[in-house]
């Protein structure tokens, strides 16, 4: 079986985020054909064309980064019912400057967590529009919006509630199957 490597991006900037958590869960769920590099953005200024002629390092890292994998999957929280600003100023780095999008092309999932009783659904449709104007082919079924509850994630990435942890299983299986079928359809060009 194909192997793929697979950026995931952090909405979350806090280090005790429990879409970090959920992300090491996913992680540690996905099929073996995946293997998995944290794509930071923490470091990233805010955007301005200013810089378009010429990209400071930490910028060009990002880039290069996302450059390096063959897909995306992007786990966040809501913040006051869109994503957080910190990604969106990492999205509009990596589409930038003109003719040089990261995302083109790039198959990508979105997932996220939050103790609402909702999810992370508004921040999710949010996302996917933006990465729809990227240019990104986005598995949009199954949809995962997982209302978290104190414990449902162990500090290791164990999923400690059986129907969850078979839902996330099959929802990477899935990744993996996207993945698949939209790099054997598309050139990946970013």
């Amino acid at each position: 079986m194909k192997q793929y490597k697979v950026g995931y991006l952090i909405g979350s900037l806090a280090r005790e985020s429990i879409n970090r958590k959920l992300a090491q869960a996913l992680i540690r769920l996905a099929p073996e054909n995946l293997s998995f590099v944290e794509i930071s953005f923490s470091e990233l200024p805010l955007y301005s064309y200013d810089y378009d002629a010429d990209f400071p390092p930490v910028a060009r890292a990002f880039k290069d980064a996302l450059k390096a994998v063959d897909a995306l999957l992007f786990v966040t929280p809501e913040y006051n019912r869109s994503i957080p600003g910190g990604l969106k100023n990492a999205i509009d780095w990596a589409s930038r400057p003109y003719g040089t999008n990261s995302f083109t092309h790039k198959p990508s999932a979105v997932i996220g967590a939050s103790p609402g009783a909702i999810g992370t659904a508004v921040a999710q449709q949010s996302l996917r529009s933006v990465l729809s104007f990227c240019n990104s082919p986005q598995m949009n079924a199954p949809e995962a919006y997982i209302h978290y509850t104190p414990g449902l994630i162990s500090d290791n990435g164990e999923i400690t509630v059986a129907s969850t942890e078979d839902f996330l299983r099959h929802y990477m299986e899935e990744f993996q199957d996207f993945i698949a079928r939209v790099l054997s359809a598309l050139p990946n060009r970013a």
